[in-house]
């Protein structure tokens, strides 16, 4: 007799682990109502929980208070179902939105920074090729130099040399120009480069932050 009732008490507990569970909803409706008490007439059967409205005027008598929709009409619904503060379905959507855009927006720093260091790599061959350019024309100036000092005599030989020269000194003062103009254009790309890397890190620490914490209900 003993192990029969046992066999039907673990039949009865294996028969409620099988049994499928529901939670009650915490959705609420509200009637809007045309006067500040339950006996005036019904505008809006039920306003679900989670609407924004307009405090018009608060009556503390019948514990009423007069709102106003954002479609503009307007009504009376009892203050006990009103809050400060947006219910936490409201607060989980648009916590949700928040880290869709941040992501979006990580998504185009970092789009952002591998321009800026494909660019920034382009500038480093460009800086180069222009160093290489000076030396030589550098060379070739020292040698017409050289040619000039020791095998021309004629005057309209030095003439023209002396022309080259002045030419050959423009050119290379307009690359050294260059070149300076684009190590300041390195050093600014560097620095958008760090920035990127700062707000990409910041926008990461936000999104972590803001993402809502799971309760042990849900």
């Amino acid at each position: 007799m003993r192990y029969l009732f046992l066999a039907l008490f673990v039949s009865c507990i294996c028969s409620n682990g099988n049994a499928e569970i529901r939670y009650i909803s915490d959705v609420l409706t509200v009637p809007l109502r045309s006067g500040p008490s339950n006996a005036h007439r019904i505008l809006h059967r039920g306003l679900p929980s989670g609407t924004q409205l307009e405090v018009l005027k608060v009556d503390d008598n019948s514990g009423f208070t007069h709102v106003l929709r954002q479609n503009g009409s307007d009504g009376w619904i009892p203050t006990q179902y009103l809050i400060s503060e947006p219910i936490a379905q409201s607060k989980l959507l648009n916590a949700r939105v928040s880290i869709r855009e941040l992501e979006h927006n990580l998504g185009e720093a970092t789009a952002t920074m591998s321009e800026l260091s494909n660019a920034h790599d382009g500038a480093i061959l460009q800086n180069a090729a222009l160093t290489a350019q000076i030396e030589s024309l550098e060379r070739e100036l020292i040698e017409i130099k050289s040619i000039s000092a020791n095998a021309i005599e004629e005057h309209a030989n030095a003439r023209e040399l002396e022309r080259l020269n002045t030419q050959l000194r423009y050119e290379i003062n307009e690359l050294v120009e260059e070149r300076q103009q684009l190590q300041s254009d390195l050093q600014q790309r560097s620095m958008l480069i760090g920035a990127g890397l700062l707000l990409a890190g910041l926008a990461i620490g936000v999104a972590i932050k803001a993402r809502p914490r799971r309760s042990g209900w849900s």
